[in-house]
């Protein structure tokens, strides 16, 4: 899986045709790449933005990870490398942001031979925003390349996506991924194949993970806190419904954290309930799952896996999140046999 110097695993054939770019063949000035969060979008568009301005480059494509160029670009720290995130407090990329970033790509590069735009997660900003970046895209300046990073190319106008080379970035597969977390992460193998079930195959999330074990043990107890709650009256959840909605200023970000993790459980039950030739993503669950699976008919399980996608959609559109959560805890299934792990 890892053929190449950029330390890029499962996008052989992205890495060979950037490396092509880099080295001056057919350079663009706008590159999209497209792929569902953690799959190693901004990662390869980083290794992109070395190969472009490394000062001391071992072969044409190439960068030498050692260079101030380097290590500045790695740490997002580059004078000529600017980097466009929503702003603290809002949700989208803004147009007044677009504005100052074009102002910046207007003036000539402080050392490095390109100016590079890094615009992570792109289908946040907004359409007023992306019309004013479509000017820059009409007519690029020299020595300028915009990086763009989106999960689905739907969110977009269509004119932003014809003026980019499109790049698509799949995940591994799950034995993929267990092998790569085996023999390069070194983990043992119940390990990898635990991560590699949870990341979905998406590598850039399965580092995360290895890196950040207390987010493994954080999920383990939000899914424990969804079991707790299945026999549990009523009044214990709107209990838990109040005690998620706390602190007020985070309640939105926790409650964030909770609804995909217990969206990923009700999937795998649907999966159970159906029948489907579809893999687990909480294996480490899956005598739960499989307890809970034959109580639910296909049909109730696909309406609390939709009843937690509609509430992850709610809560982006700041909806009241206590309402919300209190609303999605009245949908569950009372389940009072689950017996004790």
């Amino acid at each position: 899986m890892n053929n190449n110097s950029w330390h890029i695993f499962g996008h052989d054939w992205a890495v060979t045709l950037l490396k092509k770019h880099a080295a001056g063949g057919n350079l663009r000035h706008a590159y999209l790449f497209v792929g569902p969060e953690g799959v190693g979008r901004k990662t390869l568009g980083l290794r992109f933005a070395q190969a472009l301005n490394c000062s001391q480059p071992p072969a044409p494509g190439e960068f030498c990870g050692s260079c101030r160029d380097c290590r500045q670009i790695q740490a997002m720290q580059y004078p000529d490398l600017s980097l466009v995130a929503p702003e603290e407090g809002h949700q989208d990329i803004l147009i007044d942001q677009i504005r100052e970033l074009q102002h910046t790509l207007s003036l000539a590069p402080y050392s490095a031979r390109y100016r590079v735009a890094l615009i992570p997660n792109f289908q946040r900003m907004t359409i007023q925003a992306q019309n004013a970046l479509l000017k820059t895209l009409e007519e690029p300046q020299d020595r300028v390349i915009i990086l763009l990073t989106v999960n689905a190319l739907e969110s977009l106008l269509p004119t932003i996506v014809s003026r980019c080379e499109v790049v698509r970035l799949h995940p591994a597969s799950l034995a993929d991924a267990q092998t790569y977390l085996e023999s390069i992460k070194g983990l043992p193998g119940t390990q990898a194949e635990r991560i590699a079930h949870i990341s979905g195959g998406r590598l850039g999330t399965a580092n995360h993970l290895v890196e950040e074990p207390a987010i493994l043990s954080h999920r383990t107890e939000i899914l424990e806190m969804l079991l707790r709650l299945l026999p549990a009256p009523l009044h214990e959840r709107f209990k838990a419904a109040e005690d998620l909605s706390k602190p007020y200023d985070k309640a939105r970000q926790n409650v964030g954290e909770v609804i995909p993790i217990w969206l990923s459980f009700w999937r795998d039950v649907f999966v159970r309930a159906s029948g489907a030739d579809l893999p687990l993503v909480n294996i480490d669950f899956i005598d739960r799952v499989e307890q809970i699976a034959p109580l639910l008919s296909e049909g109730k399980a696909r309406e609390l896996v939709i009843a937690h996608e509609k509430a992850s959609q709610q809560l982006d559109l700041n909806a009241n999140v206590r309402l919300l959560v209190e609303n999605l805890l009245l949908q569950l299934p009372v389940i009072l046999t689950l017996s004790s792990e």
